[in-house]
């Protein structure tokens, strides 16, 4: 009898035990196994949470006023505007956008009781008395209108009373201000 066969606490032969072998497990479905490996991490992450509970019991925890935390936005006034066009064309009809989306749109008028101005009237107020520079403006969006619209468009105010809301007319003047920045306007 070999030294390997011995039970090392006594000296004894150890016993032998047979062993059989379980019968090899039935191949399992994709579904069955995503099932099995779901209950397998769910149990993990129960085990996780607890022990997380535990090793966390001992710290102090005050309960957070959530008034403290959440805030409504601060009032900084309207954002400024970013200067995308080198071009004084260009940069006037972004300007004019850029009020008549901040200050509003409407029709009929130039500047209404509120404030809010026509396309025509926001190019006016932004080109700061600068009839030459009002002018061009005036003409590559009328062009730019004529483009999109057709030649039947006569001028920029009677465009902008066509309409009952101030979408189209906004996205055509921020169109004309691209059109001028193309042409270096």
């Amino acid at each position: 009898m070999s030294h390997a066969s011995l039970s090392p606490a006594i000296g004894h032969p150890a016993p032998t035990t047979q062993t059989t072998r379980a019968a090899p497990p039935a191949d399992l479905t994709l579904e069955e196994r995503l099932a099995l490996v779901n209950a397998e991490m769910t149990a993990r992450l129960d085990e996780a949470a607890v022990a997380y509970e535990v090793n966390t019991a001992h710290i102090p925890t005050e309960p957070v006023d959530l008034a403290d935390v959440v805030t409504g936005p601060v009032d900084t006034g309207p954002a400024p505007l970013p200067q995308l066009y080198p071009t004084p064309v260009a940069a006037l009809l972004q300007r004019a956008h850029h009020r008549l989306l901040t200050g509003g749109w409407c029709s009929g008028a130039l500047v209404d009781e509120d404030g809010a101005r026509c396309m025509l009237g926001a190019i006016r107020a932004e080109a700061g008395g600068d009839s030459g520079l009002e002018a061009s403006a005036a003409a590559v969006l009328l062009d730019a209108i004529r483009r999109k619209f057709g030649d039947d468009v006569d001028s920029v105010p009677s465009f902008n009373d066509a309409h009952g809301t101030g979408r189209v007319p906004l996205r055509m003047v921020d169109q004309a201000a691209h059109l001028a920045d193309a042409r270096g306007l």
